[in-house]
């Protein structure tokens, strides 16, 4: 699996309907234009395609000045409906979140001062994506049923893995795993009777 291919977008206006629609809408209201000097990333579910009802637009950047990308934020996306920015302080870092509606689809744009390719969030997606296509279509069924009913992306991973402890940190802890280690860790639960 080529891993940059999620820096672009263009992946997503040859995908399924959903991934085609949010490639439009991010073209149209130009929002990765916008956030292009932050290395913005598009992340979690609608990339690698586990997305449900409820699920939002992850735009992930790299952020050093934080009042001047506030400043930027509120400036671009004040007017849409839902805007509103937190910033604050975890483990010594500063973050900031701006979330708002844009056609009906909730965004959040996260930022920290860490490369886009070095944050959590990004190699979430890419260890979840190597998994799903690694397991297959029932794998990917099963995680979609369990966030369907509420249940957070990396939790889903780690409740149908049987792993066990803090399911953000233990799907960080796989990033580096090779697909061998990863085939080793997924038993069926249809297949055990």
């Amino acid at each position: 699996m080529n891993i940059n291919q999620w820096t672009g977008i263009e992946y997503l206006s040859k995908g399924n309907p959903v991934q085609i629609d949010v490639y439009h809408i991010l073209k149209k209201h130009r929002i990765l234009d916008f956030l292009h000097k932050y290395s913005p990333i598009l992340v979690g579910t609608i990339p690698i395609d586990i997305n449900v009802a409820d699920s939002d637009l992850d735009i992930i950047c790299e952020v050093y000045d934080f009042d001047q990308f506030e400043f930027e934020l509120r400036d671009r996306f004040g007017i849409y409906p839902g805007f509103t920015v937190v910033r604050r302080t975890v483990e010594s870092m500063e973050r900031i979140k701006a979330n708002f509606i844009c056609e009906n689809w909730p965004i959040e744009i996260f930022g920290q001062a860490i490369p886009t390719e070095n944050q959590n969030g990004y190699r979430h997606m890419v260890i979840e994506a190597r998994m799903l296509k690694l397991y297959g279509d029932r794998f990917k069924k099963k995680i979609i049923e369990l966030k369907s009913r509420g249940i957070k992306t990396e939790p889903a991973f780690a409740q149908e893995l049987r792993i066990e402890g803090d399911a953000y940190q233990e799907l960080l802890r796989l990033y580096n795993c090779t697909d061998e280690e990863l085939r080793n860790l997924w038993v069926d639960s249809d297949d055990v009777a």
